[in-house]
C-alpha cells in the first residue's frame, strides 16, 4: 500500500502540472485580445491622418476646378457684347473666388488637424510600442514557466514506471481503472467513513482494513481504502529491518 499511495502522490504531481500546461497558455489569450485592441487604436489613429489629408487633396481639386472655371469665364468677359451678361459672368466669377477663399481656409484648418492628429499617431506609436514590449515580455515568462513545467513533468513521468513495479500487481490494475474516474483513488479510512465520498463503511470492511488482512473498495464510490495506523506499522516494519 505504501507503495501505492507513493505512486498515486507521484500521479496527481503531473496531473497537477499537466493542468498548470494548459491554464498557462490562456493566460496569453488576454494578451491577444489586447493585442487586437491597440492594433485597433493605432489603425484609428492612422486612418484619422490619412482621412484629413484626403479632405486636404479633396478641398485642393475644388479649388483647381474652380480656378479653371474662373479662367474660361475670364475668356469669355471679351466676347461678351451685352452689359447684362457681363455683370453675370463677373458676379459668378466673384462667387467662385469666395468659395476658393472658403476652402482655402478649410484648408489650412485640415492642415493644423492634420499636425494635431500626426503627433497624436506618433504619441500612439510610442505608448502602444511600450505595452507591446510588456506583453512581450510577460509572454515570454510565461513561456519560460510552460517550459520549465514541461520538463518537471517529463521527468516525474520517467519515475512512474519503476515505481509502479513496486505495487503489488493485483493492485495496481485496480488503481488504475479507478483513477480514471475518482481522483484520489486510493482514500484513508476515518473511522467508519470513507475519506473520499464521506459515506459510511460497512463495520465488516472497517474491521478487514483495520486487521489489515486485505484491500477493500468504499461500497459507495469505488475507491481503495487503507488506514493510516497499516501504513505506520507497515513503516515502522521497514525501518526494523533495515536496522
Amino acid at each position: 500500500m505504501l507503495a501505492l499511495l507513493e505512486l498515486q502522490t507521484l500521479d496527481m504531481k503531473i496531473a497537477k502540472l499537466k493542468e498548470l500546461e494548459k491554464e498557462l497558455p490562456r493566460k496569453k489569450d488576454k494578451f491577444a485580445i489586447h493585442r487586437q485592441r491597440l492594433d485597433a487604436e493605432l489603425k484609428e489613429s492612422e486612418a484619422r491622418c490619412k482621412a484629413l489629408l484626403q479632405k486636404q487633396r479633396e478641398c485642393t481639386g475644388d479649388i483647381e476646378q474652380r480656378q479653371a472655371q474662373i479662367q474660361k469665364y475670364d475668356g469669355q468677359l471679351y466676347s461678351i457684347k451685352k452689359n447684362e451678361e457681363y455683370k453675370a459672368l463677373l458676379h459668378e466669377m466673384e462667387l467662385l473666388k469666395k468659395q476658393i477663399a472658403i476652402k482655402e481656409e478649410r484648408i489650412i484648418s485640415l492642415m493644423c488637424e492634420h499636425d494635431e492628429a500626426k503627433a497624436m499617431l506618433e504619441a500612439d506609436k510610442e505608448r502602444i510600442q511600450a505595452e507591446l514590449a510588456k506583453i512581450d515580455a510577460e509572454c515570454a515568462v510565461i513561456d519560460g514557466e510552460l517550459k520549465t513545467l514541461t520538463h518537471d513533468r517529463k521527468e516525474l513521468e520517467k519515475s512512474r514506471g519503476p515505481l509502479a513495479a513496486k505495487v503489488e500487481p493485483e493492485l495496481l490494475p485496480r488503481y488504475e481503472r479507478i483513477r480514471k474516474v475518482r481522483v484520489p483513488a486510493v482514500v484513508p479510512l476515518n473511522d467508519e467513513t470513507c475519506g473520499g465520498c464521506f459515506m459510511t463503511v460497512r463495520p465488516q470492511i472497517v474491521n478487514e482494513i483495520l486487521a489489515n488482512d486485505k484491500i477493500h473498495a468504499c461500497q459507495h464510490c469505488g475507491r481503495l481504502l487503507y488506514h493510516l495506523t497499516n501504513l505506520e506499522d507497515a513503516s515502522s516494519g521497514g525501518m526494523a529491518e533495515s536496522a
